[in-house]
């Protein structure tokens, strides 16, 4: 699909790899809805890129569904959506002060796993109702899940799980929508500069790019983006999950 005039959603467009992809987008002539929980940080993103930013909680179905029918109305109806929202902790399963509490768990799964599919559904169901374009395409859906879907870390029980989740339900909802011109495809970043990232001293910083075979670094933003881009103009991309991380494979700890 080429990007140009089309309407596109990025959650967690606020900021790391939702902006860059929010940005990337505009720079190909989309018009780009940027969803965040964050609204205020996502309208600077938006006003910078001549968008439209919307509040909201991925894992909350009202929410959700509200922020699209609102970038719908302002900017029309999206045929892209890409999925950058998400949450990350770091806890044993059972630690010095006990077993990993349930609710984090439950949280995480709820806006990562959930909120990756609440936004698929509710997008898929009006892209469907959608005049099919060139090749019968109707809408593009790329998601983020991380290598740690595969290679997960002490402490990554809850991130691991919801990572792999969205692995693991690309190629299903892939053949659900196949039908409807949809396609669905998923990035599994490694280490990258996101704003979490930035936070951690330099010495950590480098250290950790240290550990990728090549190259050698931290992955940038706009590397993830132009992966995003690409996914939504090649066509034969369909229902795969594409490894984006320097051929790292994570020690246990």
């Amino acid at each position: 699909m080429n990007p140009n005039g089309q309407i596109a959603l990025v959650t967690g467009g606020s900021s790391g790899l939702g902006e860059a992809t929010a940005r990337a987008l505009a720079a190909r002539g989309a018009k780009v809805g940027v969803l965040d929980i964050s609204v205020e940080r996502a309208q600077r993103v938006a006003g910078d890129i001549g968008g439209y930013a919307a509040e909201c909680d991925v894992s909350n179905a009202e929410s959700a569904e509200a922020a699209i029918a609102e970038i719908a109305a302002k900017l029309g109806e999206p045929r892209i959506l890409v999925n950058c929202a998400g949450i990350a902790i770091g806890m044993k399963t059972v630690g010095k002060d006990g077993p990993h509490p349930l609710d984090l768990y439950r949280k995480v799964i709820e806006v990562n796993l959930i909120g990756t599919f609440n936004m698929i559904r509710l997008f898929a169901d009006r892209a469907a109702k959608l005049d099919a374009l060139e090749g019968g395409e109707r809408g593009v859906i790329v998601s983020t899940a991380s290598v740690a879907a595969y290679d997960g870390q002490m402490g990554q029980a809850a991130y691991s799980s919801s990572k792999s989740g969205i692995v693991g339900m690309t190629l299903p909802v892939a053949r659900d929508l196949a039908r409807s011109g949809i396609r669905v495809m998923t990035i599994a970043p490694g280490i990258f500069k996101t704003p979490m990232m930035a936070g951690m001293p330099q010495e950590v910083q480098d250290s950790l790019g240290a550990a990728v075979p090549f190259p050698s670094r931290l992955g940038e933003p706009s590397e993830y983006a132009a992966l995003a881009l690409h996914i939504v103009e090649n066509q034969m991309l369909n229902g795969e999950t594409i490894r984006l991380d320097g051929a790292i494979r994570m020690a246990p700890k």
